[in-house]
Protein backbone atom coordinates (compact mmCIF):
# COMPACT_ATOMS: atom_id res chain seq x y z
CA UNK A 1 0.00 0.00 0.00
CA UNK A 2 1.46 3.35 -1.04
CA UNK A 3 2.34 5.92 1.61
CA UNK A 4 0.10 8.95 1.12
CA UNK A 5 2.58 11.19 2.99
CA UNK A 6 5.86 10.08 1.39
CA UNK A 7 7.65 13.15 -0.07
CA UNK A 8 4.49 15.25 0.16
CA UNK A 9 5.17 18.92 0.82
CA UNK A 10 3.49 19.80 4.13
CA UNK A 11 3.54 22.99 6.19
CA UNK A 12 2.52 23.16 9.85
CA UNK A 13 1.95 26.38 11.78
CA UNK A 14 2.37 26.08 15.54
CA UNK A 15 4.71 23.13 15.00
CA UNK A 16 6.41 23.59 18.37
CA UNK A 17 3.10 23.65 20.23
CA UNK A 18 1.46 20.78 22.06
CA UNK A 19 -0.51 19.07 19.27
CA UNK A 20 1.60 20.61 16.51
CA UNK A 21 4.83 19.00 17.73
CA UNK A 22 3.26 15.55 17.90
CA UNK A 23 1.79 16.02 14.42
CA UNK A 24 5.15 17.22 13.05
CA UNK A 25 6.97 14.18 14.42
CA UNK A 26 4.39 11.80 12.98
CA UNK A 27 4.58 13.39 9.53
CA UNK A 28 8.37 13.26 9.53
CA UNK A 29 8.23 9.57 10.49
CA UNK A 30 5.83 9.03 7.56
CA UNK A 31 8.31 10.60 5.15
CA UNK A 32 6.69 13.97 4.49
CA UNK A 33 8.76 16.94 3.32
CA UNK A 34 7.92 19.17 6.24
CA UNK A 35 8.17 22.92 6.68
CA UNK A 36 7.49 24.09 10.22
CA UNK A 37 6.36 27.58 11.18
CA UNK A 38 7.27 28.67 14.70
CA UNK A 39 7.14 32.01 16.43
CA UNK A 40 10.49 33.81 16.26
CA UNK A 41 12.31 33.96 19.60
CA UNK A 42 15.85 34.56 20.77
CA UNK A 43 16.21 30.78 21.05
CA UNK A 44 15.84 30.32 17.31
CA UNK A 45 19.16 31.40 15.86
CA UNK A 46 20.41 30.98 12.32
CA UNK A 47 22.86 28.22 13.22
CA UNK A 48 20.99 26.35 15.94
CA UNK A 49 17.44 25.93 17.13
CA UNK A 50 16.24 25.22 20.65
CA UNK A 51 12.58 24.30 20.65
CA UNK A 52 10.34 23.69 23.62
CA UNK A 53 8.70 20.55 22.25
CA UNK A 54 10.45 19.43 19.05
CA UNK A 55 13.69 17.53 19.64
CA UNK A 56 16.79 18.23 17.54
CA UNK A 57 16.36 14.77 16.01
CA UNK A 58 13.15 15.92 14.34
CA UNK A 59 14.15 19.52 13.74
CA UNK A 60 17.11 18.33 11.65
CA UNK A 61 14.75 16.31 9.46
CA UNK A 62 12.54 19.29 8.61
CA UNK A 63 12.82 20.59 5.06
CA UNK A 64 12.59 24.17 6.25
CA UNK A 65 12.08 26.17 9.45
CA UNK A 66 10.23 29.47 9.24
CA UNK A 67 10.49 31.69 12.32
CA UNK A 68 7.75 34.28 12.07
CA UNK A 69 4.80 35.71 13.96
CA UNK A 70 1.70 34.54 12.07
CA UNK A 71 -0.08 37.79 12.94
CA UNK A 72 2.46 39.58 10.73
CA UNK A 73 1.75 39.73 6.99
CA UNK A 74 5.37 38.60 6.46
CA UNK A 75 4.12 35.06 6.96
CA UNK A 76 2.14 35.24 3.70
CA UNK A 77 5.30 35.65 1.62
CA UNK A 78 7.08 32.81 3.44
CA UNK A 79 4.22 30.36 2.92
CA UNK A 80 3.66 31.25 -0.74
CA UNK A 81 7.37 30.81 -1.41
CA UNK A 82 7.36 27.41 0.29
CA UNK A 83 4.44 26.29 -1.94
CA UNK A 84 3.12 23.43 0.22
CA UNK A 85 0.50 20.96 -0.98
CA UNK A 86 -1.16 20.70 2.44
CA UNK A 87 -1.24 23.24 5.28
CA UNK A 88 -2.05 22.27 8.85
CA UNK A 89 -2.84 25.50 10.70
CA UNK A 90 -2.54 24.93 14.45
CA UNK A 91 -0.81 28.10 15.66
CA UNK A 92 -2.89 29.91 18.25
CA UNK A 93 -2.83 31.61 21.61
CA UNK A 94 -4.82 28.85 23.23
CA UNK A 95 -4.83 29.40 27.01
CA UNK A 96 -8.35 30.53 27.90
CA UNK A 97 -7.52 32.44 31.14
CA UNK A 98 -4.81 34.41 29.30
CA UNK A 99 -7.51 35.84 27.04
CA UNK A 100 -9.28 37.41 30.04
CA UNK A 101 -6.48 39.94 30.48
CA UNK A 102 -5.09 40.00 26.92
CA UNK A 103 -8.05 39.83 24.51
CA UNK A 104 -6.42 42.05 21.87
CA UNK A 105 -3.24 39.98 21.77
CA UNK A 106 -5.25 36.76 21.54
CA UNK A 107 -7.34 38.24 18.72
CA UNK A 108 -4.17 39.15 16.78
CA UNK A 109 -2.80 35.62 17.01
CA UNK A 110 -6.01 33.71 16.45
CA UNK A 111 -8.00 35.87 14.04
CA UNK A 112 -5.45 37.98 12.16
CA UNK A 113 -3.03 35.03 12.15
CA UNK A 114 -5.65 32.78 10.57
CA UNK A 115 -6.48 35.42 7.97
CA UNK A 116 -2.82 35.58 6.98
CA UNK A 117 -2.71 31.80 6.53
CA UNK A 118 -5.86 31.91 4.42
CA UNK A 119 -4.48 34.71 2.27
CA UNK A 120 -1.28 32.74 1.71
CA UNK A 121 -3.26 29.65 0.74
CA UNK A 122 -5.32 31.71 -1.69
CA UNK A 123 -2.13 32.59 -3.59
CA UNK A 124 -0.87 29.01 -3.91
CA UNK A 125 -1.96 27.39 -7.15
CA UNK A 126 -3.31 23.85 -6.93
CA UNK A 127 -3.04 23.58 -3.15
CA UNK A 128 -4.60 20.30 -2.06
CA UNK A 129 -6.00 21.12 1.37
CA UNK A 130 -5.86 23.52 4.30
CA UNK A 131 -6.73 22.02 7.71
CA UNK A 132 -7.72 24.87 10.01
CA UNK A 133 -7.91 24.09 13.71
CA UNK A 134 -10.91 25.54 15.48
CA UNK A 135 -12.01 24.48 18.97
CA UNK A 136 -14.94 22.95 20.82
CA UNK A 137 -14.88 26.13 22.93
CA UNK A 138 -16.68 27.92 20.08
CA UNK A 139 -19.87 26.07 21.07
CA UNK A 140 -20.05 27.27 24.66
CA UNK A 141 -21.92 24.99 27.07
CA UNK A 142 -23.81 22.20 25.35
CA UNK A 143 -27.45 22.99 24.58
CA UNK A 144 -28.03 19.35 23.68
CA UNK A 145 -26.80 16.11 25.27
CA UNK A 146 -23.98 15.96 22.74
CA UNK A 147 -22.60 18.59 20.37
CA UNK A 148 -22.64 17.96 16.64
CA UNK A 149 -21.26 20.22 13.92
CA UNK A 150 -24.58 22.10 13.60
CA UNK A 151 -24.72 23.14 17.25
CA UNK A 152 -24.94 26.96 17.61
CA UNK A 153 -21.71 28.84 18.25
CA UNK A 154 -21.98 30.55 21.65
CA UNK A 155 -18.42 31.44 22.71
CA UNK A 156 -18.20 32.55 26.34
CA UNK A 157 -14.57 33.77 26.61
CA UNK A 158 -12.45 36.14 24.50
CA UNK A 159 -10.40 33.10 23.48
CA UNK A 160 -13.50 31.21 22.34
CA UNK A 161 -14.76 34.30 20.50
CA UNK A 162 -11.45 34.62 18.65
CA UNK A 163 -11.61 30.97 17.61
CA UNK A 164 -15.22 31.35 16.48
CA UNK A 165 -14.25 34.39 14.40
CA UNK A 166 -11.34 32.50 12.83
CA UNK A 167 -13.61 29.51 12.23
CA UNK A 168 -16.12 31.69 10.38
CA UNK A 169 -13.38 33.38 8.35
CA UNK A 170 -12.39 29.90 7.17
CA UNK A 171 -16.00 29.22 6.22
CA UNK A 172 -16.15 32.51 4.32
CA UNK A 173 -13.02 31.61 2.33
CA UNK A 174 -14.66 28.31 1.39
CA UNK A 175 -17.76 30.12 0.14
CA UNK A 176 -16.03 33.13 -1.46
CA UNK A 177 -12.88 31.60 -2.93
CA UNK A 178 -13.78 27.89 -2.96
CA UNK A 179 -10.58 27.10 -1.07
CA UNK A 180 -10.12 23.41 -0.14
CA UNK A 181 -10.43 24.04 3.59
CA UNK A 182 -11.48 21.63 6.30
CA UNK A 183 -12.38 23.13 9.67
CA UNK A 184 -11.55 20.73 12.48
CA UNK A 185 -13.02 21.32 15.92
CA UNK A 186 -11.14 19.13 18.41
CA UNK A 187 -12.60 18.66 21.85
CA UNK A 188 -10.18 18.89 24.77
CA UNK A 189 -6.85 17.19 24.06
CA UNK A 190 -4.30 16.09 26.65
CA UNK A 191 -1.05 14.18 26.86
CA UNK A 192 2.76 14.62 27.00
CA UNK A 193 4.10 18.16 26.53
CA UNK A 194 0.83 19.87 27.41
CA UNK A 195 1.67 22.56 29.94
CA UNK A 196 -1.64 24.31 30.66
CA UNK A 197 -5.30 23.40 31.16
CA UNK A 198 -6.74 21.17 33.81
CA UNK A 199 -4.93 17.84 33.33
CA UNK A 200 -1.29 19.05 33.32
CA UNK A 201 -2.16 21.49 36.08
CA UNK A 202 -3.56 18.70 38.27
CA UNK A 203 -0.66 16.37 37.45
CA UNK A 204 1.89 18.99 38.53
CA UNK A 205 0.04 19.54 41.79
CA UNK A 206 -0.34 15.82 42.45
CA UNK A 207 3.31 14.98 41.81
CA UNK A 208 4.37 17.72 44.23
CA UNK A 209 1.74 16.63 46.78
CA UNK A 210 0.28 20.14 46.68
CA UNK A 211 -3.43 20.92 46.97
CA UNK A 212 -5.31 20.13 43.76
CA UNK A 213 -7.46 23.22 43.27
CA UNK A 214 -10.74 22.99 41.36
CA UNK A 215 -12.57 26.08 40.18
CA UNK A 216 -16.23 25.92 41.20
CA UNK A 217 -18.01 22.71 42.23
CA UNK A 218 -16.08 20.49 39.81
CA UNK A 219 -19.20 19.15 38.15
CA UNK A 220 -18.28 20.85 34.88
CA UNK A 221 -17.26 18.17 32.38
CA UNK A 222 -15.09 17.74 29.30
CA UNK A 223 -14.70 15.27 26.44
CA UNK A 224 -10.99 14.38 26.56
CA UNK A 225 -8.90 12.94 23.71
CA UNK A 226 -5.34 11.66 24.10
CA UNK A 227 -2.92 13.48 21.82
CA UNK A 228 -1.91 10.51 19.65
CA UNK A 229 -5.58 9.90 18.86
CA UNK A 230 -5.93 13.60 18.00
CA UNK A 231 -2.98 13.36 15.59
CA UNK A 232 -4.66 10.41 13.89
CA UNK A 233 -7.72 12.60 13.44
CA UNK A 234 -5.73 15.39 11.76
CA UNK A 235 -4.08 12.92 9.37
CA UNK A 236 -7.38 11.25 8.53
CA UNK A 237 -9.10 14.54 7.75
CA UNK A 238 -6.28 15.54 5.42
CA UNK A 239 -6.53 12.28 3.48
CA UNK A 240 -10.32 11.99 3.18
CA UNK A 241 -11.76 13.80 0.14
CA UNK A 242 -15.21 13.82 1.72
CA UNK A 243 -13.87 16.19 4.41
CA UNK A 244 -13.19 18.96 1.90
CA UNK A 245 -15.02 22.19 2.70
CA UNK A 246 -16.63 20.62 5.77
CA UNK A 247 -16.61 21.12 9.53
CA UNK A 248 -15.54 18.05 11.51
CA UNK A 249 -15.77 17.56 15.27
CA UNK A 250 -13.36 15.16 16.94
CA UNK A 251 -13.95 13.74 20.40
CA UNK A 252 -14.56 10.49 22.20
CA UNK A 253 -18.28 11.05 22.73
CA UNK A 254 -17.94 10.73 26.51
CA UNK A 255 -17.38 13.49 29.04
CA UNK A 256 -15.81 13.35 32.50
CA UNK A 257 -16.27 15.74 35.40
CA UNK A 258 -13.35 17.78 36.69
CA UNK A 259 -13.92 16.10 40.06
CA UNK A 260 -13.39 12.68 38.45
CA UNK A 261 -10.21 13.86 36.70
CA UNK A 262 -8.75 15.21 39.96
CA UNK A 263 -9.54 12.01 41.89
CA UNK A 264 -8.17 9.76 39.13
CA UNK A 265 -4.91 11.72 38.84
CA UNK A 266 -4.47 11.62 42.61
CA UNK A 267 -5.13 7.85 42.62
CA UNK A 268 -2.80 6.97 39.70
CA UNK A 269 0.04 9.16 40.95
CA UNK A 270 -0.40 7.93 44.56
CA UNK A 271 -0.39 11.54 45.63
CA UNK A 272 -0.99 12.88 49.12
CA UNK A 273 -2.59 16.03 47.70
CA UNK A 274 -5.85 17.34 49.06
CA UNK A 275 -8.60 18.23 46.59
CA UNK A 276 -10.05 21.64 47.36
CA UNK A 277 -12.56 23.90 45.63
CA UNK A 278 -11.96 27.58 44.92
CA UNK A 279 -13.90 30.38 43.23
CA UNK A 280 -15.52 29.54 39.90
CA UNK A 281 -13.54 30.63 36.84
CA UNK A 282 -14.83 33.38 34.58
CA UNK A 283 -16.77 32.37 31.45
CA UNK A 284 -16.79 28.71 32.54
CA UNK A 285 -18.26 26.23 30.08
CA UNK A 286 -20.26 23.67 32.03
CA UNK A 287 -20.28 20.73 29.63
CA UNK A 288 -18.59 19.79 26.37
CA UNK A 289 -19.44 16.40 24.90
CA UNK A 290 -18.76 15.55 21.28
CA UNK A 291 -21.37 13.96 19.04
CA UNK A 292 -18.82 11.66 17.40
CA UNK A 293 -21.04 10.19 14.68
CA UNK A 294 -19.39 12.02 11.79
CA UNK A 295 -15.78 11.34 12.83
CA UNK A 296 -16.62 7.68 13.46
CA UNK A 297 -18.22 7.47 10.02
CA UNK A 298 -14.88 8.64 8.59
CA UNK A 299 -13.21 5.67 10.26
CA UNK A 300 -11.70 7.39 13.29
CA UNK A 301 -12.02 6.14 16.85
CA UNK A 302 -10.05 6.85 19.98
CA UNK A 303 -7.73 4.06 21.02
CA UNK A 304 -6.70 5.32 24.45
CA UNK A 305 -9.34 5.61 27.18
CA UNK A 306 -9.18 8.21 29.92
CA UNK A 307 -7.59 6.02 32.62
CA UNK A 308 -4.87 4.71 30.31
CA UNK A 309 -4.29 8.20 28.93
CA UNK A 310 -3.89 9.74 32.37
CA UNK A 311 -1.43 7.00 33.38
CA UNK A 312 0.63 7.57 30.22
CA UNK A 313 0.58 11.31 30.85
CA UNK A 314 1.62 10.93 34.50
CA UNK A 315 4.40 8.46 33.63
CA UNK A 316 5.75 10.92 31.07
CA UNK A 317 5.55 13.82 33.54
CA UNK A 318 7.52 11.87 36.16
CA UNK A 319 10.35 11.38 33.67
CA UNK A 320 10.34 14.85 32.12
CA UNK A 321 9.23 17.38 34.75
CA UNK A 322 11.46 18.39 37.61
Amino acid sequence: MSNFWKNKKILITGADGFIGSHLAEKLIDLGALLTIVVRATSNHGTSSYHFKNLSNKYVKKCKKIVCCDISSTDIIRHIVKDNPRIIFHLAANAYVPYSFEHPLEVNEANVVGTLNILEAARQIKNIDKIICTSSSEVYGSALTKKIDENHPLNPTSPYAASKAAADRYCFSYIKTYNLPITIIRPFNTYGPRHTYDVIPKFIKMALKNKDITIHGNGKQSRDLTYVTDAVDAFLLVAKKKQCLRKVINFGTGKDYSINFIAKEIKKISKSRSKIIHIVERKAEVQRLTCDAKLCKKLGWKHRIDIKKGLKLNIDWAKKNWN
